[in-house]
């Protein structure tokens, strides 16, 4: 396995474990993050371009290095994302709502706009794109009306970029997680709010097997495209959830 790889928010958690996993199956892999340090962490070995993905200068700035670094892209890994604030819709302010959509939607479609165009236009051409979307891109947590939004609006972009990639020879799939551990899922297996209104811990899986699911997905020939992938903790409240 090899090619060229953007892997956007690894400077931690799911990000940083799936552009190792990357590295090591031969991808020359770009890391973009907010930071950093935190991407030069993750590995040093990397093409290492900070970025802020709600920015259309900034991503523009990222595609602009790695065309000038490898000359092509085989693999966009779209995983950048936040919770954003907690709360219902009559309690985030629209401020709030617009940085959660920003990080998490705007930035995947800057992302795949440049991706897509590099992989229209390289030789050979196409390439393929996997967007991180949630179980919320499914169902929601209480009081995550941004997050929530913005998952469900991942599941239409990864749609839409699959059928308009078919004539190009651009894949486009969506992994949809839940309860991997990382920093970001820390507090979920402390105590997690539920439907019904009570706190409780949910389990956790390793994060490796997340990487190892995106390294499949990557694996396969430009022919081959898994749309819907749904990992998760075996008994996290997901099936019945509600």
């Amino acid at each position: 396995m090899s090619g060229v790889a953007v892997v956007t928010g690894a400077g931690s958690g799911i990000g940083r474990h799936v552009a190792r996993a990357l590295l090591g199956a031969g991808y020359q892999v770009a890391l973009a993050g907010r930071r950093a340090e935190a991407l030069r962490e993750t590995a040093e070995d990397a093409l290492i371009v900070p970025t802020d993905v709600g920015s259309p200068d900034s991503v523009a700035r990222l595609f602009d290095e790695v065309r000038r670094e490898y000359g092509r892209l085989d693999l966009l890994v779209n995983n950048a994302g936040t919770f954003g604030p907690p709360g219902a819709v009559d309690e985030i302010t629209p401020e709030d709502w617009r940085r959660t959509v920003d990080t998490n939607l705007t930035g995947a479609f800057l992302c795949a706009h440049h991706a897509v165009r590099l992989m229209k236009e390289q030789r050979p051409r196409g390439g393929r794109i996997i967007n991180n979307g949630s179980i919320s891109a499914h169902v929601p947590r209480p009081a995550s009306v941004a997050y929530t939004a913005t998952k469900h609006a991942i599941t239409g972009l990864t749609k839409s970029i699959s059928l308009d990639g078919r004539a190009y020879d651009i894949a486009c799939g969506q992994i949809d997680i839940g309860n991997a551990a990382t920093e970001m899922t820390a507090g979920i297996a402390a105590g997690a709010r539920q439907a019904d209104g009570s706190v409780r811990p949910e389990p956790t899986f390793d994060v490796e097997h997340v990487a190892r699911a995106v390294l499949y997905m990557a694996s396969l020939p430009l022919d081959a495209n898994v749309q819907f992938m749904t990992i998760t903790a075996t008994t996290m409240p997901f099936i019945g959830r509600g």
